[in-house]
């Protein structure tokens, strides 16, 4: 299914190398406030940088057709569009015979037979991440009507991890100050050398995005099965190269006792709070109104220009496949707004569902 949310819906349309991509956000409310030129500026921070990213540099100039009328929402669904104009599909035919390892072709190919786009990964293309990114946008502004904030950063790349702990703020001012969406100025020209040793190489490298939430009201979540962390988890990996997702102190809880990864409750400034955040903001599925707290794993990117084994699935015999064209050696920098915009829409429509969001 290409459609996720409730209340607040995405549905994603378009493929990698076709004309457009895009998207519809259907359930978002009336008379809310959008700013094209706001969507935009998401959108423009998931471009590659040219010294760590991909050499395909699109325009990725958002159209909005429908369900925006003088920069307001008419309640109708609201229709986002990219055009494609970038493309080069001609390094992919191959690949219908000797699939990449480590891309989705060989069970997409088992599923959909010839008719699967593999220009460029079709439907199972990063590219498809732009939409989502607009349709985050959108959602941080609904979020926003509740003091709802979002920010994300690279806190690990290949084997440079960045182990302190950022107030918000600064992680919302510093990622933009650098082309790895790092917290820290100087772990940043760490990461990047970590990057370009990689592409130095022929190879990839991957990382960790970690996302940070304020303003949660407490009691965000439906449980039993449609939980805070079971919906974040779904959309999170819907994102390409994601491979894993934890809460607070996540699979770390597991060498812990419970004197210590219990968050013991007190009084700040006249509200309930924790004195740590081991849950990561959430307890039984439910939102607590402390910071949620999560991190993402993203594997390295998979199309390397290293010689790799493959198979050749119409003869069933071993060959090596060195694949060619444009791609990022790393794509954590360009997924830290893309967490955020994932995170956006998922909470749009829980605080919706919840009634949190009238």
């Amino acid at each position: 299914m290409n459609t996720i949310g409730t209340a607040f819906r995405l549905t994603l349309f378009g493929t990698s190398h076709g004309s457009c991509i895009g998207c519809v956000v259907d359930g978002c409310p009336p008379g809310l406030k959008i700013d094209e030129e706001m969507i935009q500026k998401e959108v423009d921070l998931r471009k590659p940088d040219v010294e760590v990213g991909t050499a395909r540099m699109e325009e990725d100039r958002v159209q909005i057709l429908s369900g925006v009328f003088n920069g307001i929402t008419t309640g109708a669904p609201i229709t986002l569009t990219l055009i494609n104009k970038d493309v080069d599909s001609s390094k992919y035919e191959i690949f219908r015979k000797v699939p990449r390892p480590g891309h989705a072709d060989y069970p997409a190919l088992m599923k959909y037979g010839t008719f699967h786009d593999l220009r460029g990964g079709g439907q199972f293309s990063g590219r498809m991440t732009a939409s989502i990114v607009a349709a985050g946008a959108v959602a941080k502004e609904l979020l926003r009507q509740i003091d709802v904030r979002i920010a994300a950063y690279t806190q690990s790349i290949g084997k440079v991890t960045d182990n302190e702990e950022h107030s918000f703020d600064d992680i919302l001012n510093e990622r933009l100050r650098n082309s790895v969406r790092a917290a820290d100025a100087d772990l940043a020209n760490s990461m990047i050398k970590e990057i370009l040793n990689a592409k130095k190489d022929g190879d990839s490298v991957g990382g960790i995005v970690k996302c940070v939430v304020v303003g949660l009201p407490v009691g965000v979540g439906e449980p039993f099965f449609d939980t805070l962390e079971g919906e974040l988890a779904k959309m999170i990996f819907a994102i390409p190269a994601v491979k894993g997702i934890e809460f607070g102190a996540g699979f770390r809880a597991a060498t812990m006792r419970g004197s210590e990864h219990n968050d013991p409750y007190v009084i700040e400034k006249g509200r309930i709070s924790t004195l740590s955040n081991n849950a990561g903001g959430v307890l039984g599925g439910l939102s607590i109104g402390t910071p949620l707290v999560f991190r993402v794993a993203f594997k390295p990117t998979a199309s390397i220009k290293k010689e790799q084994r493959s198979i050749n699935i119409e003869t069933l015999e071993a060959t090596t496949l060195k694949i060619e064209g444009r791609h990022d050696p790393c794509i954590v920098p360009r997924a830290v707004v893309v967490v955020e915009a994932a995170t956006a829409i998922v909470l749009a429509d829980l605080c919706m569902r919840g009634g949190f969001i009238d």
